[in-house]
């Protein structure tokens, strides 16, 4: 009887506070967290539910620059490629977007999407500048609160925008998937590589390899012996070779390996596609 008494004074005290809640106006939002983990522990929502709208919660209170992805490792088209160093550039990088810029990273000029190239696989004759496919972006101050953000985006079906300074610079970017990720936890797609694997397959004997891949790591992967005594990542070793920061589909060779860059920018060098040479075998 006591244990029953117990039990109808727990729920009670439940749905008192409940009730409260509902019936009046929550303090602050640490009180609203507090009655979401009452809510979930006596089952009424589950866990992943109890996430999604903690994560709402604290979307109002981030901004920008807390989950931008920083300007030097955004992976940029260059206006004056041509359509067959674009396609390249793409299959490696896997986005679905692209900023496109001019006379530098600062000169943001537009946005490409990826599916916008596809009907020009089989184009019959000379393929259009990239000017031409390329659509309009926005921009979106550091600042800006990610619930303003997400409101911008669904109202005006963007999914990409590129974030500025307060001089006017280039920041970064941000998309829409950047902002989910902080309501309903990470979004992972085929494209995507896991954390801390610096080197993958890609096509028919080529691998992508990040810069900041310890020379190490790279060491053991491919069975080589690079020294890592003057320089700790292969990026550094590559640029070390070139002589100066080398810029996109350069190409260089070291030992028994072809090292062509993907991505860099006027500060630094962001990915290589790596094939081997007659006579290498690379670990599978």
């Amino acid at each position: 009887m006591n244990d029953e008494r117990k039990s109808e004074g727990e729920e009670r005290s439940w749905i008192d506070r409940l009730t409260h809640f509902i019936s009046g106006e929550p303090q602050t939002k640490s009180d609203l967290t507090g009655v979401l983990s009452l809510a979930e522990e006596h089952e009424i929502i589950d866990e992943d539910a109890r996430k999604i709208m903690e994560g709402a919660l604290l979307v109002s209170d981030m901004q920008v620059r807390d989950i931008m992805i920083p300007r030097a490792q955004m992976v940029v088209i260059d206006s004056d490629k041509g359509l067959s160093e674009v396609l390249a550039q793409i299959v490696t990088a896997g986005h679905s977007r692209y900023p496109v810029i001019g006379d530098g990273i600062d000169d943001v000029i537009g946005i490409l999407l990826a599916k916008d190239l596809l009907p020009l696989i089989q184009h019959e004759g000379e393929a259009p500048p990239i000017r031409e496919l390329m659509r309009p972006f926005i921009a979106v101050p550091e600042s800006k609160r990610l619930n303003v953000l997400l409101r911008e985006f669904r109202q005006n079906r963007n999914h990409m925008a590129i974030v500025i300074d307060e001089y006017g610079g280039i920041a970064g970017l941000i998309t829409i998937e950047d902002v989910l990720e902080e309501i309903v936890g990470e979004i992972e797609d085929e494209t995507d590589i896991e954390e801390e694997q610096h080197i993958r397959k890609g096509g028919d004997d080529e691998y992508l390899v990040e810069a900041l891949t310890p020379i190490e790591d790279f060491n053991e992967y491919f069975d080589t012996l690079f020294s890592d005594e003057e320089f700790d990542t292969i990026g550094g070793l590559v640029i070390n070779a070139f002589g100066q920061l080398p810029s996109a589909n350069q190409s260089i060779k070291l030992d028994r390996f072809e090292f062509t860059v993907i991505d860099a920018d006027e500060r630094r060098l962001n990915s290589l596609a790596v094939r081997p040479l007659p006579d290498a075998n690379p670990a599978e």
